[in-house]
């Protein structure tokens, strides 16, 4: 009996205490929680992974380029957007542990926000990424186009 009063207690605990994140954001009307105003500038470094070193942000999340976009303007926005939200930062970004800071740069997008370019390619999450050194999204085509994690130079991992 005790081991099934844990979970519901839990349930109640995260329920009663507003819930998710994600869920507390939609309530305060922002249709996607991962567009949200960052509170301080984006970092970028390197990091290891099973195809090389990677570009990761400030958690160890993987960053990826879009092969639709053109000379640095995103061309991924609303369902693309929830499935790939953009690397947002408020500031100017930082190159950490091996990232070139002369590739970093930012693009304002049409629908807010300032976005983190690294090289010409505007820098986004996968949805499906949970943990640090997840590559859900690596050599994946949607929205019209590849995606792929970024590698020190600007261009697609391999």
């Amino acid at each position: 009996m005790r081991k099934l009063l844990a979970p519901a207690a839990a349930f109640l605990m995260i329920t009663s205490c507003g819930g998710t994140a994600e869920h507390r954001a939609s309530e305060q009307g922002a249709i996607n929680p991962a567009m949200a105003t960052p509170v301080a500038p984006a970092t970028v470094h390197l990091a290891s992974s099973s195809i090389g070193k990677i570009l990761v942000d400030d958690e160890g999340m993987t960053l990826y380029l879009f092969e639709k976009d053109k000379n640095g303007t995103s061309a991924c926005y609303d369902e693309c957007a929830e499935e790939w939200p953009p690397y947002l930062t408020k500031g100017d970004p930082k190159a950490e542990q091996g990232a070139k800071p002369d590739l970093l740069t930012t693009v304002n997008r049409t629908d807010g926000g300032t976005q983190v370019v690294y090289g010409r390619w505007p820098l986004y999450h996968y949805h499906d990424d949970k943990k640090p050194g997840d590559l859900t999204g690596h050599d994946k085509k949607e929205f019209g186009a590849e995606w792929y994690a970024v590698n020190a130079q600007g261009h697609k991992a391999h």
